[in-house]
């Protein structure tokens, strides 16, 4: 077995955020295409069974054309670690699911995945994660840091619609 393996075995999973464990949400936050003069709105809210539930209107008015939300947090190491795994239960659409190694650099590194509209268990490879900057793929290897100070979730498939997700929690295996 390799060091690595060993060491994500013993210490088994990290816990980035559990929406119906935690009280304080205040570290999220929406952002949409406001940012850059576009028209979409989104909101996050709690469910009865104390889920995150990110729901909105993508529009492709003023080129815009996404909506997300983000959770920025003081640097975790993670070594050992080669996948974030997410339970959520989504509408159907595509989502992308990014992080941040260092919130100064530009680069966030994306995974999309497809929501089945049942509740599933989203487990991303964190070296098939491509390095992106504004919607255009870096010319740069795919994410390989040992931290990570952000992570996000956005919805933008390039057409006007509505959406719904819903996020149980987050964590690294």
């Amino acid at each position: 077995m390799n060091a690595s393996f060993l060491t994500a075995l013993l210490m088994g999973s990290l816990l980035l955020f559990d929406f119906s464990a935690s009280s304080d949400w205040s570290g999220w936050e929406v952002e949409n295409d406001v940012v850059m003069g576009g028209k979409s709105s989104s909101k996050l809210t709690r469910n009865e069974a104390g889920n995150a539930v990110f729901t909105g209107d993508v529009s492709l008015e003023n080129n815009g054309g996404f909506a997300s939300i983000q959770y920025h947090f003081a640097p975790r190491a993670i070594s050992g670690y080669d996948k974030a795994c997410i339970r959520l239960k989504g509408d159907g659409k595509e989502y992308q699911f990014r992080i941040k190694a260092n919130l100064r650099e530009k680069a966030s590194y994306i995974y999309t995945f497809k929501t089945s509209g049942d509740w599933q268990t989203i487990e991303i490879p964190l070296n098939k994660m491509e390095p992106s900057f504004r919607g255009n793929k870096l010319a740069q290897p795919n994410f390989e840091a040992d931290k990570i100070e952000g992570v996000r979730f956005l919805v933008g498939n390039g057409k006007a619609e509505n959406f719904r997700l819903e996020i149980d929690q987050i964590e690294l295996q």
